[in-house]
């Protein structure tokens, strides 16, 4: 089979549109939040995620979360983690077809597009925990925590959920727990999400915390702005081919990202009398968290659901929830990512329609078996984040240190992690 230029293409492209959304989209977006003072280190932390995580994919983690699994068809570990075939991309030309689709039949991309493209996914999961910690984690041990983290939960995660014989992978008709998600809801959100609530609960609070307005609320609406537009990469570069499955995941995304800025917009002005640019910037990013893991499955009047749905209980959540039980959720990496990926992942269950892809449907058309797969696959996926990288957490605390002293918080990090300032005064 010959590669089809025009499908790589598009998927290159996309490639392109997920790496702006780590950097320098996420990085504006968490940076603008955080105090003057700790604007660097969010900066920092963003752009070595991006090149440790990038080396770490094409050495080891694209054979780990995409090769056939670990010992053959009949191997134990076979749906649980990739094998070692494609160790350093070992076999892989620049003729080879990727034998990946996700959710679609065979499309003839060129299999390094198809690494490239899954390779950004890969580096802005474990960047989106750092809104949980932000401001207090060593900057050496946050890269040991990437490592880890990317080793022993995402790169296997990926492999359950999208790998061709993954125990929860759709693909597979040998899947126990098959799970829709088209473009990450569980790989991405859901799994960032829980490791995010996990590392936000252990870390502590941070000292003297009071409620404090973003120091740079443009950089956060720059950051949001960049996120929405890398986003169709995210989800219509997921359908791997330049058709009406992208056109549809792209329809459905902005979609549902335009309805939950609005009812956020709403909710902040029936609360707090006022809509504020950073509640609908908020709003903006759940919905697009919510819609990724349906967006190659849900019709647009679906999508129009699932943003209004996201909202409110994201609105819940970071607004009521989190101050109800005391966790410190710097910046609502849980409950935006982590909640929008849960409610998203569920819809993906409820709404999918069989108009966008006949082999798949949910509940609302009768499907209750995949609905109820769809929850045991999310259950497990919650449980498996969640305490897997509570352990990479007391592991690096007891080796290295996780959170940084009294004084180098108060100081701020950009100071003591990095020895610069983000801004100087001109005499």
């Amino acid at each position: 089979m010959k590669i089809d230029f025009a499908n790589t293409a598009w998927v290159l492209f996309s490639a392109a549109l997920v790496l702006l959304m780590t950097l320098p989209a996420l990085a504006f977006f968490y940076g603008g939040l955080v105090k003057r003072k700790n604007i660097l280190s969010i900066l920092m932390q963003c752009f070595m995620t991006l090149a440790v995580v990038s080396i770490l994919w094409i050495t080891v983690g694209y054979s780990l979360s995409f090769a056939p699994g670990l010992g053959g068809p009949n191997g134990v570990l076979a749906p649980f983690i990739g094998g070692f075939d494609w160790v350093m991309l070992k076999g892989i030309t620049p003729l080879s077809v990727s034998p990946y689709t996700i959710m679609q039949p065979q499309a003839p991309v060129a299999h390094i597009a198809f690494i490239v493209f899954q390779m950004m996914f890969a580096v802005i999961t474990p960047a989106l925990i750092i809104g949980a910690f932000a401001e207090r984690m060593k900057f050496t041990t946050y890269v040991a925590f990437v490592i880890l983290w990317s080793l022993l939960v995402y790169f296997p995660m990926t492999h359950w959920v999208w790998g061709a014989d993954g125990w929860l992978s759709a693909a597979n008709p040998k899947a126990i727990f098959p799970v829709l998600d088209f473009a990450g809801g569980v790989v991405v959100h859901i799994n960032a999400g829980l490791a995010s609530l996990a590392t936000a609960i252990i870390i502590g609070k941070r000292k003297n915390l009071k409620p404090t307005p973003p120091h740079n609320l443009p950089f956060t609406v720059l950051g949001a702005g960049l996120l929405w537009f890398g986003w169709f990469g995210f989800n219509a570069g997921s359908s791997l081919a330049a058709d009406g499955l992208a056109a549809n995941a792209f329809l459905v995304t902005n979609t549902s990202a335009a309805a939950a800025a609005i009812v956020w917009a709403l909710l902040d002005t029936f609360f707090s009398k006022k809509p504020t640019l950073l509640g609908i910037s908020t709003g903006a990013v759940a919905g697009l968290a919510s819609i990724t893991p349906a967006s190659g499955f849900v019709t647009m009047p679906s999508a129009l659901v699932i943003g209004i749905v996201a909202s409110v209980i994201c609105y819940i959540f970071v607004v009521v929830i989190k101050n109800k039980l005391g966790y410190d959720d710097a910046l609502d990496a849980f409950g935006v990512h982590g909640v929008g990926g849960i409610w998203g992942s569920f819809a993906a269950g409820i709404f999918a329609s069989p108009v966008i892809q006949p082999a798949y449907s949910g509940l609302v058309h009768g499907n209750m078996k995949q609905f109820l797969s769809q929850s045991a696959g999310i259950g497990i996926c919650i449980v498996y984040a969640f305490v897997v990288t509570w352990i990479i957490y007391m592991v690096l605390n007891r080796v290295a240190g996780v959170r940084v002293d009294d004084k180098q918080e108060a100081i701020g990090l950009d100071l003591t992690q990095h020895n610069e300032r983000g801004y100087t005064i001109v005499e």
